[in-house]
């Protein structure tokens, strides 16, 4: 039987971040797919640069991008200030909804400003993402805009959610804010601005990757079971003893091949069907993501990959959202997002002249206090153990690409201190 000193799980952003940070130390990176990235992968086809979804790389930490950007040698990096809009009512409403209701029609924005004035923020009584959004903003702003879009992105009922579900990525706004804006635009949030390599996502992992050992990553090796007494993972070629293991994978299948009882009905995601499109010509400009609220359109936002080097022919990543247990038709699918693509006016007589379809599982994940309860208790037995699940899947969470490699960073960190 092979033996590592740790036993790293994923060979996405957390898990080569990992690797990164243990240096010189003994380590060995197993992945089930045949390439490196997880969802953080680049396709190349006919001329157009996408990724599995659109990844705009937001820091706050200037360490960790110098960091970065000192691995990509020769690959043009553009810094974007994010143009984000809402379709609404046949019209475009800068984001956030909440800052910005001025900008719609008279007798709706009267609604949203009239219900803001009256709700009565009780964060006592916000038992869940429903009720912060209702309490905070009112039913106007609620139903106009947050609970039809965060349905269609979480495919599930928000009263389902905990209140903090996106945590700092939430556009908070109060009374003061919200009538501030109207005179003085002020539409900051944590991604403001963004940066982007010509390369594609792809990019920042290779980065990460060129600080891990070539000769330590074993790719197309699945993790199938943890025997955490004796500390031997077995994988789908052998048995690996370690001393501390790092596993990416989503908590639940990881407390699964684990053995550890767990209530498997704590933990729900939704899937997201997306489509890479590239058109023939040029579409809207000045504009990286658009919003979509409205019921009757399949997708909940659009990205604009063609604006961030201004390329001359329309390139989007289109996403839907979807439950867990749903059945995903892909043609169809793409045949409905191109209707409603043409409803939005953003293709008219454009030719689709590239393609790529991929089904996220999971995407985003559900955070509630069950799961939350759960994710606690487990990992106290696996950290006991030497076990350490980390990332958005792996600390069932809501969080940045940042936050993955800062997470990792500072679990090495620990270990070094001890």
């Amino acid at each position: 039987m092979e033996k590592t000193q740790t036993l790293i799980i994923g060979a996405g952003i957390s898990g080569l971040s990992t690797a990164a940070a243990l240096g010189d130390a003994e380590y060995l990176v197993i992945d089930a797919d045949s390439a490196i990235g997880g969802y953080c992968k680049t396709i190349k086809k006919d001329g157009f640069v996408w990724d599995y979804s659109g990844h705009f790389f937001h820091f706050k930490n200037p360490e960790i991008e110098a960091w970065l950007r000192e691995r990509m040698q020769g690959q043009q990096i553009i810094t974007c200030e994010k143009k984000s809009f809402i379709a609404y009512g046949g019209d475009w409403v800068d984001f956030p909804f909440q800052k910005n209701i001025h900008q719609l029609p008279k007798t709706d924005f009267i609604d949203c400003l009239y219900d803001l004035y009256f709700a009565k923020p009780n964060e006592q009584a916000e038992g869940s993402f429903l009720d912060m959004i209702y309490g905070r903003f009112g039913k106007s702003i609620s139903e106009k805009f947050l609970v039809p879009y965060n349905e269609k992105l979480y495919a599930c009922d928000l009263s389902s959610l905990d209140k903090d579900a996106m945590g700092r990525f939430f556009p908070h706004a109060d009374v003061d804010d919200i009538i501030h804006n109207m005179k003085i635009p002020d539409n900051q949030s944590y991604n403001a601005t963004f940066t982007y390599p010509e390369g594609g996502a792809i990019e920042y992992v290779n980065a990460i990757a060129s600080a891990v050992k070539p000769d330590a990553i074993c790719l197309d090796e699945a993790l199938v079971g943890i025997d955490l007494d004796r500390k031997v993972a077995r994988t789908t070629r052998r048995e690996i003893g370690f001393e501390r293991l790092v596993s990416s994978a989503p908590f639940n299948h990881l407390a699964r091949i684990a053995g550890l009882e767990h209530q498997e009905e704590a933990f729900t995601w939704n899937k997201v069907l997306v489509f890479n499109l590239g058109f023939d010509r040029k579409g809207p400009r000045d504009v990286h993501w658009v919003y979509y609220p409205n019921r009757e359109r399949v997708f909940y936002r659009v990205g604009f990959y063609d604006n961030i080097f201004d390329a001359d022919r329309m390139s989007l990543y289109v996403e839907v959202g979807l439950t867990s247990d749903a059945e995903v038709d892909v043609e169809a699918s793409r045949a409905r997002v191109l209707e409603d693509l043409a409803r939005e006016g953003l293709i008219d007589d454009h030719e689709l002249v590239a393609y790529h379809a991929l089904v996220m599982d999971p995407a985003y994940v559900h955070i509630n206090q069950q799961a939350k309860s759960e994710v606690e208790r487990l990992n106290k037995v696996l950290n006991d153990c030497g076990v350490y699940s980390i990332g958005r899947y792996g600390g069932w969470t809501y969080c940045s690409i940042e936050d993955n490699i800062i997470e990792a960073r500072e679990l090495v960190a620990s270990w070094q201190a001890d």
